[in-house]
C-alpha cells in the first residue's frame, strides 16, 4: 500500500495529527514552565503574565483540534461507511480524543485519583496509535466519493436503535438498578443512579451491536433475525462495528469517571464476556453456549452493587447467580419455538442437538435450581419478608410454567415460558428493590 494525500479525507486526518502533536508539545511546555498559573479560565483565559500566552495558545489549539476531529468523524461517516477499517478507526479515534479530554477534566475536580491518572495515560497512548494508523490507512485506502448519499435519518435512527436491542437493554437496566438499590439499602442518589444506568445502557447497547456485527451472516439464515439492520443491509457492517465500539468505549469512560473503578471494570468484563467469549466462540462451539454464556448477562446487578458500595459482597454474588440460573430456561424456551431457525443457521442449541424432550426436562431442572438460588438471600439474612413472599409466589408461577413445558410440550407452552420468564426476572428484582427500602 502506498501512502498518498490525494483524497481530502487523508489531508484532513493529517491535519488532525499535526494539531494533536502541537497540543501535546504545548501542553508539556505549559506544565514544565508553570504557564497554567498565569492564565486561569476555561475554555479561554486571559493571560496575567507573558508566560500565560502559552496556556492560551494551548487552549486555542485544543479548540482547533476538536473542530478537526468532528470534521474527520463527520466525513468518515458520510464517505467511508463501507470501509471496515477506516470508519471504525475514525470513530474510535474520536471517542479516545474526547474521552481523554473528559478524563482530564474529571481528574482536576477529583484531586487526580490513581485510576483516572492511569486511564488518562493509557488513553493518550491509544489515541496516538489509533490516530497514526488512521492517517496511514486514510492515505493508503481512502478515496473521495463523488456521489452524495441522501440518508433517511428517521430510518437510520430507528435502525441504530434496533441495533442496540432496546428490550434486552431495558431488562438489564432493571437488574442493574436492583443491584444498585440493594447495595445502597435505600433509593440511591439521582446522580449515581443516572450515571450508573447511563453507563450500563451504553455498555449493553454497544455489546448488542457488536454481537449483531459478529452474527450478521448467521442472522440472514434465521427468520427471527433476518430483518435486523446489518443482516438486511440497511446499515453497513462498518457502521455496526463502529457504533458498537463507540458505545462500549464511552460506557467505560462514563462509569470510570462518574461512578467508580470497580463498576467500570465489571462492565468491561461483561462486554468482553458477551462479545468475545460468547458471541465469537461459545455460541457456535458448544450446546452449553447459553449456560456458560449466561455469565455475561448476570454481571449488570454486580455493576449496580459495586456502584453503590465499591465492593462485592455475598449478596452481589447471589444476584449474579439468580440471573445466571435464569438464563438457560429462558433461552431454551425460545430455542424450542425457534428450533428450525437455529438448525438452519447451524447454532448448536439444545433442542437442535439433544431434541425437544431433553430440553423440556432441563428447563424444569434449571427452574427448580433458579428458585433455590433466589431463596439464598433470605436464608443468609440478606433479604426480608417482602422479598421472601415475592420469591415464593413468583417462583411458584414460574415453576408452573416450566412444568407445563415439560408435561404438555409444544411451542405454545414454551412461548408462554419464554414470555413469563422475562417478566419474572423484572419482578424478582423489583421485589429486591422494594425489600431493600421498606
Amino acid at each position: 500500500m502506498k501512502y498518498s494525500l490525494r483524497s481530502s479525507f487523508a489531508r484532513l486526518t493529517l491535519g488532525l495529527l499535526v494539531s494533536v502533536f502541537l497540543i501535546t508539545v504545548l501542553g508539556r511546555i505549559v506544565t514544565v514552565t508553570g504557564a497554567w498559573a498565569f492564565c486561569i479560565g476555561w475554555p479561554l483565559c486571559v493571560p496575567s503574565e507573558p508566560l500565560g500566552y502559552l496556556k492560551l495558545a494551548h487552549l486555542l489549539f485544543v479548540g482547533v483540534a476538536s473542530v478537526l476531529m468532528v470534521l474527520v468523524w463527520r466525513k468518515a461517516w458520510r464517505e467511508q461507511r463501507d470501509h471496515n477499517l477506516i470508519l471504525p478507526l475514525a470513530t474510535v479515534t474520536g471517542v479516545l480524543f474526547f474521552g481523554q479530554a473528559l478524563v482530564g477534566a474529571i481528574e482536576v475536580t477529583r484531586a487526580y485519583p490513581l485510576h483516572l491518572v492511569v486511564l488518562h495515560a493509557l488513553t493518550a497512548v491509544a489515541l496516538w496509535i489509533s490516530l497514526g494508523v488512521l492517517v496511514f490507512a486514510s492515505g493508503a485506502l481512502a478515496k473521495d466519493k463523488s456521489e452524495v448519499i441522501v440518508f433517511d435519518f428517521r430510518q437510520r435512527t430507528k435502525d441504530f436503535f434496533i441495533l442496540s436491542k432496546p428490550l434486552i437493554v431495558a431488562l438489564l437496566l432493571v437488574t442493574t438498578y436492583g443491584g444498585l438499590v440493594a447495595g445502597s439499602g435505600a433509593w440511591p442518589p439521582a446522580s449515581l443512579t443516572f450515571w450508573t444506568l447511563f453507563g450500563g445502557a451504553l455498555a449493553a447497547a454497544g455489546s448488542s451491536a457488536l454481537n449483531q456485527y459478529i452474527d450478521r451472516e448467521l442472522d440472514k439464515n434465521m427468520q427471527r433475525t433476518s430483518k435486523r439492520p446489518l443482516a438486511d443491509g440497511r446499515l453497513t457492517s462498518a457502521e455496526g462495528l463502529s457504533y458498537g465500539l463507540a458505545l462500549c468505549l464511552v460506557s467505560y469512560y462514563v462509569l470510570a469517571g462518574f461512578v467508580n473503578l470497580l463498576a467500570a471494570l465489571l462492565s468491561l468484563a461483561g462486554i468482553f464476556y458477551y462479545v468475545i467469549f460468547y458471541s465469537v466462540w461459545l455460541k457456535k462451539a458448544t450446546v452449553q453456549n447459553i449456560v456458560i454464556g449466561g455469565g455475561a448477562g448476570a454481571i449488570p446487578p454486580m455493576v449496580g452493587w459495586a456502584a453503590a458500595t465499591g465492593e462485592l459482597g455475598l449478596a452481589a454474588w447471589i444476584l449474579f447467580g439468580i440471573v445466571f440460573m435464569w438464563t438457560p430456561p429462558h433461552f431454551w424456551a425460545l430455542a424450542i419455538v425457534r428450533k428450525k431457525d437455529y438448525e438452519k443457521a447451524g447454532v448448536p442449541m439444545m433442542p437442535v442437538i439433544y431434541g425437544e424432550e431433553k430440553t423440556r426436562r432441563q428447563i424444569l431442572i434449571y427452574t427448580v435450581e433458579l428458585i433455590a438460588v433466589t431463596l439464598l438471600l433470605p436464608i443468609f439474612n440478606l433479604a426480608g419478608t417482602v422479598y421472601l413472599i415475592s420469591a415464593l409466589v413468583l417462583g411458584g408461577l414460574l415453576l408452573y410454567a416450566a412444568w407445563r413445558v415439560w408435561k404438555v410440550g409444544g411451542n405454545k407452552a414454551a412461548w408462554t415460558m419464554y414470555r413469563w420468564s422475562s417478566m419474572y426476572l423484572a419482578f424478582i428484582f423489583l421485589a429486591i428493590m422494594i425489600d431493600a427500602v421498606v
